[in-house]
């Protein structure tokens, strides 16, 4: 498949399913253990695919070669994020989680400014980010229900958004010589041992139940798996521009799912912090323009 609507509807799908599995399987397993499982199984699927695509020599080489940006990536890409977003989701619905990750293309261009020096910051940029960070206070401040445990909670997932938009911007810097696939399956292996100390110290006392279990597995196979390798073939095929409108679908997703499946409430307030980060995201990122009054030639 490589026509590009439905690969990025597919990865908005399944990205935005990504909270939905996490909020019911946090119900039962710890944010550690189940991000732990996630990533290593993600990594023993990848590893599977490089070695079916590669052989066992060419991904063994590939690999050794990529480790530094590999560990780089499995912490700022997997078990940070990975382990705060869980965490988060024990305190706020997964949709207003998928709100404030879309936020990732606004901290994603702060840091471009600091650290790329062909970015510039133009007026339509600055207000841009202005407005992509008020829609992120927003919906941080939302109360549904959790009091501070949800305001730190949605924080969490904020801190998540500047893990992911840390290693974008890492990416962008240091890996344009990986393959994708390489970058992914490493990163996913990095950041599950990295977690496994913390998990073994939170395994759950008692068997989860089915709901929890499928709901881990859809997330490591479809969430993890499966959206690493259309997201990579996306930038492989359509550019990381075309690649960002994902950014603009998968809270639509996610909300959807919430509201259907789990009964969570979609607020005003919610949907307002979402229409502005998302503004804001296209204000910064250039995909809207404001336009120029036109000023009448002098006259001679």
């Amino acid at each position: 498949m490589n026509r590009y609507a439905p690969m990025l509807l597919l990865l908005a799908a399944v990205w935005g399913a990504s909270y939905l599995f996490i909020k019911v399987a946090v119900e039962e397993i710890e944010p550690a253990p189940m991000m732990a499982v996630r990533t290593l199984l993600a990594a023993a699927v990848l590893v599977a695919y490089l070695l079916w695509r590669l052989g066992w020599a060419d991904t063994q080489a590939d690999l050794r070669a990529a480790w530094r940006h590999c560990a780089v990536l499995g912490v700022l890409n997997a078990a940070l994020p990975f382990w705060l977003i869980a965490w988060g989701e024990q305190h706020i619905d997964s949709g207003l989680a998928a709100v404030v990750q879309a936020s990732v293309p606004i901290f994603n261009a702060m840091i471009a400014l600091r650290v790329l020096p062909h970015e510039r910051l133009s007026g339509t940029r600055a207000l841009g980010l202005a407005v992509g960070i008020l829609g992120v206070a927003v919906v941080t401040g939302i109360h549904p229900g959790g009091g501070w445990w949800a305001v730190a909670g949605a924080f969490a997932v904020v801190v998540s958004s500047l893990s992911y938009a840390s290693a974008g911007v890492y990416g962008q810097l240091a890996v344009s010589d990986t393959a994708g696939p390489v970058l992914a399956a490493g990163s996913m292996l990095v950041g599950g041992l990295i977690l496994l100390p913390f998990a073994v110290l939170q395994l759950p006392n008692s068997t989860p139940g089915w709901e929890a279990v499928s709901s881990l597995l859809a997330l490591t196979l479809l969430g993890t798996a499966l959206a690493q390798l259309v997201l990579f073939r996306i930038l492989a095929l359509h550019g990381s521009a075309r690649l960002s409108l994902v950014t603009y679908l998968m809270p639509g997703f996610a909300i959807v799912y919430g509201a259907a499946i789990l009964d969570e409430e979609i607020s005003v307030t919610m949907l307002g912090g979402l229409a502005l980060i998302l503004a804001g995201v296209a204000l910064a990122s250039g995909a809207l323009r404001l336009r120029r009054r036109a000023t009448a030639p002098a006259r001679p």
